[in-house]
C-alpha cells in the first residue's frame, strides 16, 4: 500500500497557527467578515450589481488608469463587476489569509485560473512552462495541446531544474496529484525553480493540510468548486499569490471576463467556514476506508497520501467499470471535496484527454479508481464499496499480506 508511510493527523494540521496569530479554524470563520459588526451585520451581504454609480468621471478615469498601470484593486467604490466585486473580495481576501499570502485573485473555474496564469507569463515572452505528471486531466491537456501558446516540457521532481531554460515562465506541480495521490517535495523542487515562480494545485489538500507558500510556491492553485465550495454546487477557482502576480492576474480577469460570480463567492466564503471541520471528518472516514481497502484481496493497491486527506485511489484486480456500475450511497461522478462521497474511473473521464501512453506512464492505470470521501458513516460506505467490488476472488493475496510475506 503506498500510505503504508504514517500520515499526518488532520487534527494536528487545523491547529497550526496562521500568520495573524490566529488558529487556521478561527480564520477559517472569521476572515473575510473582520468588518461585519462594525456594519451592524452579521451574515456577509451579496452585492449582485454588475456597475457603480460615480458622479466623479474624472476621478473614475484616474482609478481605471491606475488599474491599468498595476492591476490594483481600485480605491474607493466599485466600479464595474469586470474590476472587482466586494462579495467576491471577501472570499479572495479570506482565502489568501488560510494559504499564507498576501494576496488571491478569484476566476470563473479552476482552468480559468490556471488559464490566467499562463497568460500572464505567455504576455512576458515567457511561454516555456516545466510540469510534473500527473495533474489534473485538463491541466495537462490545455500544456500539451498549446491552446494558449505555452510549449511544456514534463518531468519528474528531480528533473526540475535541468528542465529550465531563458525562457521557462513556470513550474507546475500538483501534491497530492490528481489521481494517483502521489506527492512532491514542495521545498526542494521551490529550491530548483530559482527565480521561475512554482505554482502548486493544492485542490486535494486544501490549506487544512499543507500551505504551499510556506515552502516556497510563488502560486497556489485551487479548483474552488471542489473543497473550498464543498456543496458540490459553485463553480470556481483562485490563485493565491503576492501582490504583483495578484494585480497582473486582475488584468488578465479583466480583459477576457473569466470572472466570479458574487453569489458563487459568497458560497465559497461561507463553505470556508467549515473547511476545517469537513477535512477533518471526511479525512477520518477515508482513512478508516485505506485500512480496510488494503486488507481487501479484492483490491490490487492502494494509494494514499503521507499528508492524509479524504482522496483515496485503489486499483482492483476485477472490472472497474462494474465497481463504478454497482454503487448505490456513492455517487459515480466526476468532481470531489463534497459532502457525499463520489467514485470515478479516471482513465474513462477525467484523464481521458490525456494521451493513453502518457496517462498510464503516470500511473493512471485502466484499473485506477478514484474515491472522494465525504461525511457519511463509513460503516454505510464500506457497506456500499464492498457490495460494488463483487465476489471475493479465490486465491486472491491482499497487498498487506502480500507486503508482509516480502520482508
Amino acid at each position: 500500500m503506498d500510505s503504508a508511510r504514517t500520515p499526518t493527523s488532520p487534527s494536528d494540521a487545523v491547529r497550526i497557527t496562521a500568520a495573524t496569530g490566529r488558529a487556521l479554524a478561527t480564520e477559517a470563520v472569521h476572515a473575510g467578515r473582520d468588518d461585519l459588526a462594525g456594519q451592524g451585520l452579521h451574515a456577509p451581504p451579496i452585492d449582485l450589481s454588475t456597475t457603480y454609480p460615480s458622479y466623479d468621471s474624472r476621478g473614475e478615469a484616474a482609478r481605471i488608469d491606475a488599474f491599468a498601470a498595476t492591476g490594483a484593486e481600485p480605491d474607493g467604490p466599485p466600479v464595474y463587476g469586470r474590476l472587482g466585486n466586494p462579495t467576491v473580495a471577501r472570499f479572495e481576501t479570506a482565502l489568501a489569509k488560510l494559504e499564507g499570502t498576501e494576496f488571491a485573485v478569484a476566476f470563473a473555474s479552476g482552468m480559468a485560473a490556471l488559464s490566467a496564469v499562463l497568460l500572464v507569463r505567455g504576455s512576458m515572452g515567457l511561454r516555456h512552462v516545466v510540469a510534473v505528471r500527473p495533474l489534473y486531466g485538463c491541466s495537462d491537456h490545455l500544456l500539451t495541446a498549446g491552446l494558449l501558446g505555452s510549449e511544456v516540457t514534463w518531468t519528474d521532481p528531480a528533473g526540475v531544474a535541468d528542465a529550465l531554460r531563458p525562457d521557462t515562465g513556470l513550474v507546475l506541480v500538483e501534491s497530492p496529484a490528481n489521481p494517483t495521490l502521489a506527492e512532491v517535495d514542495l521545498r526542494a523542487v521551490a529550491h530548483a525553480c530559482g527565480s521561475v515562480p512554482l505554482l502548486v494545485d493544492n485542490t486535494f489538500a486544501t490549506p487544512v493540510l499543507q500551505r504551499p507558500a510556506e515552502h516556497g510556491a510563488r502560486l497556489v492553485l485551487h479548483s474552488a468548486t471542489k473543497y473550498l465550495g464543498g456543496h458540490g454546487d459553485v463553480l470556481a477557482g483562485v490563485v493565491a499569490c503576492d501582490e504583483e502576480f495578484a494585480g497582473r492576474l486582475r488584468q488578465v480577469r479583466f480583459a477576457t471576463g473569466g470572472v466570479l460570480h458574487p453569489l458563487a463567492g459568497y458560497l465559497l466564503l461561507r463553505g470556508l467556514s467549515t473547511l476545517p471541520v469537513r477535512v477533518r471528518a471526511a479525512s477520518a472516514n477515508a482513512a478508516e476506508l485505506v485500512a480496510r481497502l488494503a486488507a481487501d484481496p479484492r483490491v490490487a493497491r492502494v494509494h494514499y497520501p503521507r499528508i492524509g486527506g479524504a482522496m483515496v485511489s485503489f486499483e482492483v484486480h476485477g472490472d472497474p467499470h462494474e465497481v463504478i456500475g454497482r454503487v448505490r450511497l456513492i455517487t459515480p461522478a466526476v468532481s470531489l471535496g463534497s459532502v457525499d462521497t463520489l467514485i470515478q474511473h479516471p482513465a474513462s473521464i477525467s484523464h481521458r484527454i490525456v494521451d493513453a501512453d502518457d496517462r498510464r506512464g503516470a500511473g493512471v492505470g485502466d484499473r485506477l479508481l478514484r474515491l472522494s470521501v465525504g461525511l457519511e458513516d463509513v460503516d454505510d460506505l464500506w457497506a456500499d464499496l464492498d457490495r460494488a467490488l463483487g465476489e471475493r476472488a479465490p486465491g486472491a493475496i491482499p497487498l498487506r499480506e502480500a507486503l508482509s510475506g516480502a520482508e
